[in-house]
């Protein structure tokens, strides 16, 4: 079989393909000296903008300022697999723990409404993101995968999800939409957006910035404190201070082990010929992913590429990554795989980019929107990659929080969340590895078994996530 070009024949980080495709933005200016402002915002990825576009929308008069040490978008708003999907952005049996089953449905009917929220505001500030709402559709490629498969949409009519809101497809369904090799059955939710994430993100900062709002790049926020953001570049007096770091969270003082910085990875290939794509299909522009235990996600990209991302290696010791976006031999030869096995026609073509990201998960692996109003301090983040849905419903919540107005959206079950640190290291690098270790050895296993290998992980996936 012919394999997919060698890593060293294309290029590794530089941010993402997304920027790389766009061009990376000109930086904006730094903070001048210290400033006071009304509403501060640390972090201008899609929380901090989606915020300050609410809250700028809600109230005019507000003075709103966002500070960001590298430029919009450069952490995972910048970096992600361009899925605007209406899946949750945590664990529905905790937030039915604590708030009860009906109050857990709302917050994922929410996550549904809020993909066509996104693409309005698209439409109406003039963003071209390559949106198309096809859907999103997960494949099993073994039995185990099926069995697996089958009881996830049991699961989820469990959660909320109607008769509307996902549907079986047999393998000749499939077939329909997207050709993957081995293929023995999927399910299709309505409830996602294909989205090229840097064009979005340098769209929403702009759209941001017509509304009044200054943000400053190349200034880091070293601490927050309630009134006021501490940074390279002089102080933010603010009578609102908006914490929205996501992965980058344990930079400032005082916040480590908050949230664990999960490293994503992706690779994206050349346009393909026609020839290729008659052989896989996919002429709409639905998500694909499958029922792997280490899940792959892809898109088939506006210009007639597939990028395709997973875990790959998925934590360093002590929360360390490359800022860049570099992604380690292995995880590029892992992707490279999974892509060839689900799609085999591409195996001629050449990859072009790989990169990493990082998106923070919080111990319970539930996202959580908070604020206190005594000390004016509000935060969003660990949406545990249902960001690009999940970041707008927070900043909408985040909204309503500080301008004290009671909505449902203040009565989801993620306000006022806080969870537990994580562990300190070696545990914390000790647990990730082994999970990430397990649930490459059940996919290994389950290729060649149809019984599903789900005790071990299921184990230490307890231990792990706390359970």
């Amino acid at each position: 079989m012919e394999t997919l070009q060698r890593t060293s024949d294309f290029a590794n980080g530089d941010v993402s393909f997304w920027f790389r495709e766009t061009g990376t933005p000109s930086r904006r200016s730094p903070l001048p000296g210290s400033i006071d402002v009304d509403v501060a915002i640390v972090g201008a990825g899609l929380t901090g903008l989606w915020t300050a576009y609410y809250l700028a929308t809600a109230s005019p008069e507000l003075k709103i300022a966002i500070v960001e040490k590298e430029f919009a978008g450069y952490g995972a708003s910048g970096r992600n697999g361009g899925w605007l999907s209406g899946e949750p952005a945590g664990q529905f049996r905790r937030y039915a723990k604590t708030h009860g089953i009906e109050s857990a449905t709302r917050l994922q009917h929410n996550m549904f409404t809020t993909i066509d929220e996104v693409v309005s505001v698209a439409e109406r500030e003039g963003i071209d993101a390559d949106i198309e709402k096809d859907g999103l559709i997960h494949v099993a490629t073994n039995e185990a995968q099926l069995h697996r498969l089958t009881h996830h949409v049991d699961q989820l009519r469990n959660e909320g999800w109607g008769k509307e809101d996902l549907f079986l497809l047999t393998p000749s369904e499939l077939d329909d939409r997207v050709r993957v090799s081995g293929a023995r059955g999927a399910f299709w939710t309505p409830h996602c957006a294909r989205i090229h994430p840097s064009k979005f993100t340098v769209g929403l900062a702009e759209a941001v910035e017509r509304l009044g709002v200054t943000i400053y790049e190349d200034t880091t926020a070293q601490s927050i404190s309630p009134g006021a953001v501490t940074t390279t570049r002089g102080t933010v007096t603010a009578r609102y201070v908006v914490q929205a770091l996501e992965g980058y969270t344990d930079s400032l003082s005082g916040q480590r082990r908050k949230l664990m910085p999960m490293n994503s990875s992706m690779i994206v290939t050349e346009p393909l010929p026609a020839s290729v794509w008659a052989d896989i299909g996919w002429p709409g522009a639905e998500l694909v992913g499958d029922m792997g235990h280490s899940f792959a996600y892809s898109q088939r990209t506006a210009d007639g590429r597939i990028a395709l991302g997973g875990r790959g290696v998925p934590y360093n010791f002590a929360s360390s990554f490359d800022p860049a976006g570099s992604t380690a031999r292995k995880a590029v030869g892992q992707l490279m795989e999974k892509l060839q096995s689900m799609f085999p026609a591409v195996s001629a073509s050449s990859i072009q980019h790989t990169w990493s990201g990082v998106l923070g998960v919080p111990r319970d692996w539930c996202a959580a929107v908070n604020f206190d109003r005594t000390t004016g301090i509000a935060s969003a983040g660990g949406y545990v990659g249902h960001g690009l849905t999940g970041t707008n419903l927070a900043a909408r919540t985040l909204r309503d929080l500080i301008l004290g107005q009671d909505s449902e959206l203040t009565r989801l079950p993620w306000v006022g969340r806080h969870a537990r640190r994580w562990e300190v290291e070696p545990i914390r690098w000790i647990g990730a590895s082994a999970l990430y270790a397990a649930y490459r050895f059940a996919d290994r296993h389950e290729a060649d078994s149809p019984r599903p290998k789900t005790a071990l992980t299921a184990t230490i996936a307890d231990k792990i996530s706390g359970r």
